[in-house]
């Protein structure tokens, strides 16, 4: 039985790593506290919650979700009334990766002296959910790093950014 190894150590070849990152369907590839998982949910978009470990054999996650909010209205794609859960692996998704992408750019942080602690504290506690600006993969990568990013948030803004551009300059807009 191989020991975890906390957020912030390399335990894996490349080769390993890269057999985590393909789409895993009801397995349970070897996960580390701190490893950002991603859960696709549609073709633009997906999902991501932080590893936290296992409860009686169970793999958990720490995420930030409305569900079962008072709140599931999305108002300009904002719930007022989201919270950080702690989930079993499978009820957040069947199809996963890890997703530990920026770890060359931003150091992880230690799963148990630092990210564990403010998962623990941040569970329950009410959050506005943002989708450009505090959705569950900027609280993933704000637990693991200490920094506030969504790369697929980026990618739109990749998008339409050229577009915005285009027509501020025809004057469209």
């Amino acid at each position: 039985v191989k020991k975890p190894v906390p957020c912030g150590h390399t335990s894996s070849s490349k080769s390993e790593r890269h057999l985590k990152e393909t789409w895993q369907v009801n397995a349970h590839p070897e996960l580390y506290p701190g490893d950002i998982i991603e859960f696709p949910r549609n073709k633009y978009f997906s999902h991501f919650g932080v590893y936290y470990g296992e409860r009686d054999g169970v793999p958990y996650v720490a995420h930030l979700t409305s569900r079962d909010s008072d709140s599931k209205l999305l108002l300009f794609g904002r719930a007022l009334k989201s919270t950080v859960k702690l989930d079993p692996l499978n009820v957040v998704g069947k199809k996963y990766k890890v997703r530990n992408d920026l770890d060359e750019k931003h150091p992880p942080r230690d799963f148990y002296s630092l990210v564990k602690p403010e998962i623990d504290e941040a569970i329950g506690k009410l959050v506005t959910y943002d989708i450009l600006f505090h959705n569950s993969e900027h609280q993933a990568t704000m637990f693991r790093y200490g920094v506030k990013k969504s790369e697929q948030i980026e990618k739109v803004y990749a998008k339409i950014v050229p577009t915005w551009k285009s027509l501020f300059e025809k004057k469209k807009m």
